[in-house]
């Protein structure tokens, strides 16, 4: 996003204040009430820390990332690399959240509850404007695993339907599906894909163009795989769909907040996501992007209060779910602030630098590691999934949290192994560590 248009976006969204005074690395500093501390220690709400523009820090400039890594209320000593499962709050989400949900439980009332409807709709355009959407195209969910949900349950689906999957997707993007089918009579198929060096865009792009057929009604894949960090070729898939009439489904649960995105060009009908990974926003809160096109084409899984109004309002019909949390679903424009602050292309850069020095680390240190994330940038991400010969892995992810505080994740099935996936809020240093840790286990 250009500047002028970022500080228009930032003005609009936290107010109070002119777009000047909202250039982000005075943003950061004020109006985001960031905070920082000494290293090595939680961060102290009441002290802050201004933070360079952007634009003077390249992906591998330490300064600036411990800058921010300062504004995250991390425990002293943890290595927390478990992005593509949870992610801590920066301070300024964590305000945001605890300011609205103080501001409720004090009056509960209708009256004072009105200025949510304002409030999420604020939420809506910051999340639209992130994404690359109308704001007509987001609906505000609980997580992925609802707007999944909702879009499996959602399509007029039948017999002699067919839906194509890919096997490394999420089960709420996988095992729904089989759900359903059993329910409505279509037919599933899954698609495998190679891993590692062998996972090129072309090899990625062949099986699903085998796949798909005149039956074929959906495709639906993860934008990265959670489980090998793979990434497909999102718009190449999607256009491939379209082409043939096909509706496309994209999880973005490893993507949201990591990558920069435009849901636009990638041409995607239905996009998921969550709050509380990589967009380091509020729990139970996230998008599910329906594009205005598709609509016609979806069902909604709840219908509420308000259902006459939602149904003429884009995707917000598929939001109508009654009682849901304001503090959190509001919050979602400072989360999305904080990352406009920084700069999503600052961000992806980062994270890309992170997972490039754990993969490098890993190939070059510890014999006889599989690595089944790709290395090239269009076939990953954050996420960084490997295999230590003659490990036992879930001995291995305790022994890493209990005695050197790495927090990662332990992977079964296919790609058993470990996972790493470091974000903003990671050093270099931090990669070293987690490195050194996995050498001396390996």
């Amino acid at each position: 996003m250009p500047g002028a248009n970022r500080r228009r976006f930032l003005s609009q969204f936290l107010g109070g204040a002119t777009a000047a005074a909202l250039a982000p690395e005075t943003l950061l500093a004020k109006g985001l009430g960031l905070t920082g501390a000494g290293k090595g220690q939680a961060s102290s709400p009441s002290e802050r820390i201004p933070l360079p523009h952007p634009a003077q820090a390249s992906p591998t400039d330490e300064a600036y990332w411990r800058r921010v890594q300062d504004q995250f209320p991390l425990a002293h000593g943890l290595i927390l690399m478990n992005a593509a499962n949870l992610c801590p709050s920066p301070y300024p989400v964590q305000n945001a959240v605890f300011r609205h949900t103080r501001d409720v439980d004090r009056d509960a009332s209708f009256q004072n509850r009105e200025k949510f409807a304002d409030l999420k709709e604020e939420a809506r355009e910051a999340l639209a404007a992130y994404v690359g959407a109308g704001s007509q195209e987001i609906g505000i969910t609980r997580n992925t695993s609802e707007g999944n949900n909702t879009v499996v349950n959602g399509l007029d689906l039948g017999p002699g339907d067919e839906v194509v999957l890919w096997d490394q997707n999420h089960p709420t993007n996988n095992v729904s599906w089989d759900v359903r089918a059993r329910r409505r009579g279509f037919r599933v198929r899954r698609v495998s894909t190679p891993s590692g060096a062998e996972a090129r865009p072309e090899t990625l792009m062949a099986p699903f163009q085998e796949a798909l057929s005149s039956a074929t009604r959906v495709l639906a894949f993860s934008h990265i795989s959670n489980i090998s960090g793979t990434a497909l070729p999102a718009a190449r898939l999607c256009a491939m769909a379209r082409d043939r009439g096909i509706l496309t489904l994209v999880d973005g649960a490893q993507t949201f907040g990591a990558l920069r995105l435009d849901l636009s060009a990638m041409g995607c009908d239905f996009f998921t996501a969550s709050s509380h990974k990589w967009f380091v926003g509020p729990k139970e809160a996230g998008i599910l992007f329906v594009r205005e096109s598709s609509q016609n084409r979806l069902w909604p899984s709840h219908v509420g209060v308000g259902w006459e109004t939602a149904q003429a309002s884009g995707a917000r019909k598929f939001e109508n779910m009654g009682q849901r949390d304001d503090a959190a679903v509001v919050s979602m424009a400072t989360a999305a602030a904080f990352h406009q602050a920084i700069g999503p292309e600052a961000v992806e850069a980062r994270v890309r630098a992170l997972a490039e020095a754990v993969r490098n680390g890993l190939s070059e240190r510890i014999p006889g590691v599989r690595i089944f994330t790709p290395e090239s940038k269009a076939g990953s991400g954050g996420v960084v999934v490997f295999r230590l010969r003659g490990t036992d892995h879930d001995q291995l992810f305790q022994s890493l949290y209990a005695r050197h505080g790495i927090g990662c994740a332990a992977m079964h099935g296919l790609f058993s192994g470990l996972r790493l996936s470091p974000h903003i809020y990671n050093t270099m240093a931090q990669v070293e560590e987690a490195l050194e840790a996995l050498v001396a286990h390996a």
